[in-house]
């Protein structure tokens, strides 16, 4: 549902705790906005580079590619293979932005389901990331989620407006 009112506002989650309510806000703006700003670019605009910054297309894989990452963490899992391939193909120039968004939607609906999923108990939980295995916990792990995803929705679409200008 797209409104001008945003996800925050909207009165809605109650049944979950705070976070994991900021959370499901945040990767439902994702979304919202995504689609209204970069729902109509053609594939040669959705793939363009302009000097050095990444195509919207980057973009778009990088959050859904990033968000799975992230919640594979915050479950205490390690990635498999197939999303450190994933990894790699971010930033590939196929597909239409028709495609891309799928894939973004598609990963931010199973995200919400799986943010749900955590209790308020757990989210003290220690957690590790990467090879490293750096120390965070579920918590941040959520916080992370969010600022990030909404940091590449800004960057996807301002370089959506710069390829449509």
């Amino acid at each position: 549902m797209s409104s001008t009112i945003e996800p925050w506002l909207r009165g809605t989650h109650r049944e979950m705790p705070a976070l994991q309510r900021a959370v499901i806000h945040a990767l439902e703006l994702a979304g919202e906005e995504l689609r209204r700003w970069c729902g109509s670019l053609t594939e040669e605009q959705v793939h363009r580079t302009l000097r050095d910054i990444p195509s919207v297309a980057f973009h778009l894989r990088h959050i859904a590619g990033s968000v799975d990452r992230l919640l594979t963490y915050a479950e205490g899992n390690q990635l498999s293979e197939a999303q450190l391939e994933r990894l790699q193909a971010e930033s590939v120039a196929i597909g239409s932005a028709v495609d891309i968004l799928g894939e973004v939607d598609q990963t931010l609906k199973e995200a919400l389901g799986r943010v749900r999923a955590f209790r308020a108990d757990e989210i003290e939980n220690p957690r590790e990331v990467g090879r490293k295995k750096l120390p965070t916990t579920v918590g941040g792990l959520l916080v992370h989620v969010a600022e990030h995803t909404l940091r590449h929705v800004g960057q996807a679409i301002t370089t959506a407006k710069l390829v449509t200008s």
